[in-house]
């Protein structure tokens, strides 16, 4: 029975197991936003737009300490969009048999570091020629990717040991995700592998990784993690060797197999390099590459920048209704890319609610307990917001409110959203977009509900209190109970970012009758 059971399971596996490289990941940037909450207050729904008015004049806003603490630049890199594709042009490429000269690295020096590092992990790390040459090749050519990507593997490293160690994977396994995925969450391949660690849809969904309209678990950092501990475990059970499970989870077990009949029945690796598909060729060498250049990063001058946060930083709370990426931006104060990047696998930027299903947000553990601490508040808000009156569909809008946006280096849905005063959500309905991805280029269509803000002689913008004037529609004066966060959303086209930017702000600090200059320009 056993050995029917194992026939069978191998046998699906040949169809479903195989894992692809990726080839498109998302842009991305970030801004920094002040926490619109007090954890000791709870308001009704209806003002909680006007926060800052309510509480700003009797005490001091608390600062989001995540949004605080992390810079912009760190999320930048975060979010960098271009790391996997340098990564997947030199697995898919790589010449091991290509003699590369590096001064720096002797060969008696990298045979007795390989022999130290291969002392303390079961993958098979002896040195021969090829190897060398693989790791040579990253610390000559690839040493700026390699730094970013040191720097993305502080925040996921801790979480990936954690579930690696739960399933008594090693936990070597985590430089996997650095060849599979460059660390984006949300890559996807031509093929449909998705996520950190590429799983196809089939083989999710075999490890129980949900997959609909709203969700796709396999973005899920946790989630996805999990799975891939399981199905490397299965497949080091099948081959008994760490090397043949890498390689069977990057090309399907079934080419592995076929590799070793064709090689005459040679087992190790190397032996059965030539028999497999190329990139697979590539792959377990470049795994190896990347393990020996992250442990000795310090002896080749990479600089272990201490990050501000990592995964096990950041909290969950179970929602209890429908609400967007959006709302909790807006009604938290969290910027809506840090709320995009701890939330991936949510693919309409929307988080359902389900009866029987548990959807979960993660924010960094301060953020979630604001959000705890004004739940019944924020939902009441959301509900209401919701109930509106339809908006138009597109096709009822006039035709000259349609614009089509030129995709530029540097954009990103969010930063495109923002701009014209829609949704997320919008541009990809309206584009037919199934995630995020969009390219330097590419044209998307956009129905604006707001115009980009122009220059006028004299404006007057109407708030829920009184009418403020922006003199010459160029600078504005603070009134008492104003935020950086209040201000932007009365001026169609100025984000937060924007007025921190022109007026060389840092965080949320303002005083009454202070200037703010509301364009790039002279007062």
């Amino acid at each position: 029975m056993k050995k029917a059971a194992f026939l069978i399971l191998f046998s699906f596996s040949v169809i479903t197991f195989a894992q692809k490289p990726v080839k498109d990941s998302i842009p991305g940037d970030s801004l920094v936003i002040a926490n619109t909450f007090l954890a000791d207050k709870t308001v009704p729904y209806d003002s909680l737009k006007n926060l800052f008015q309510v509480h700003k004049g009797k005490r001091q806003l608390l600062d989001n300490p995540m949004a605080a603490r992390i810079d912009s630049l760190w999320m930048k890199e975060l979010l960098q969009s271009n790391l996997f594709d340098t990564i997947y042009g030199d697995v898919s490429t790589l010449d091991v048999t290509y003699d590369v000269t590096f001064d720096e690295l002797p060969t008696d020096t990298l045979k007795a570091r390989l022999e130290r590092i291969n002392q303390r992990t079961p993958f098979n790390i002896a040195y021969n020629p090829s190897l060398e040459n693989v790791i040579k090749n990253f610390l000559k050519r690839r040493r700026q990717t390699l730094q970013k990507l040191m720097d993305k593997s502080d925040f996921y490293f801790p979480m990936f040991e954690k579930e690696l160690d739960n399933h008594d994977i090693p936990l070597e396994v985590k430089y996997l995700s650095i060849v599979e995925s460059a660390l984006n969450p949300r890559a996807k391949s031509r093929v449909g592998a998705t996520g950190l660690w590429q799983f196809m849809f089939s083989t999710g969904r075999l490890y129980n990784l949900e997959v609909n309209s709203y969700v796709d678990d396999r973005m899920d950092p946790v989630k996805s993690t999990i799975a891939a501990g399981r199905y490397l475990a299965k497949l080091y059970e099948i081959f008994g060797d760490w090397d043949l499970a890498l390689a069977a989870y990057n090309s399907g077990p079934g080419n592995v197999s076929k590799a070793i009949r064709r090689s005459g029945g040679y087992k190790n690796y190397w032996n059965l390099r030539p028999y497999l598909p190329r990139e697979t060729a590539g792959y377990v060498p470049a795994f190896l590459a990347t393990m020996y250049i992250f442990e000795y990063a310090e002896e080749h001058g990479f600089k272990r920048n201490k990050q501000p946060a990592a995964y096990f930083e950041t909290d969950t709370i179970k929602v209890k209704k429908l609400i967007t990426f959006d709302h909790i931006s807006e009604l938290t104060g969290v910027p809506r890319e840090e709320v995009e990047f701890f939330n991936p696998a949510y693919k309409l930027d929307i988080i359902p609610y389900v009866e029987g299903k548990d959807y979960t947000l993660r924010l960094s553990k301060e953020a979630i307990g604001k959000f705890v601490a004004n739940e019944d508040s924020i939902y009441a808000y959301v509900q209401a917001e919701l109930a509106k009156k339809e908006k138009p569909l597109p096709q009822l809008v006039k035709v000259n409110s349609r614009i089509r946006y030129r995709v530029k280096s540097g954009d990103y849905l969010g930063k495109i959203a923002q701009r014209y005063g829609v949704r997320v959500s919008d541009i990809k309905r309206w584009n037919g977009l199934r995630n995020n991805n969009i390219r330097v280029g590419s044209r998307l269509t956009i129905y604006p509900r707001k115009p980009g803000f122009q220059k006028p002689t004299s404006t007057t913008i109407k708030s829920s209190a009184t009418p403020i004037t922006a003199t010459a529609g160029k600078v504005y004066t603070v009134r008492s109970g104003d935020s950086l966060w209040t201000i932007a959303n009365k001026f169609p086209g100025i984000s937060v970012k924007n007025l921190q930017d022109w007026n060389n702000i840092r965080g949320n600090d303002l005083k009454p009758g202070m200037k703010l200059k509301l364009c790039n320009c002279e007062p």
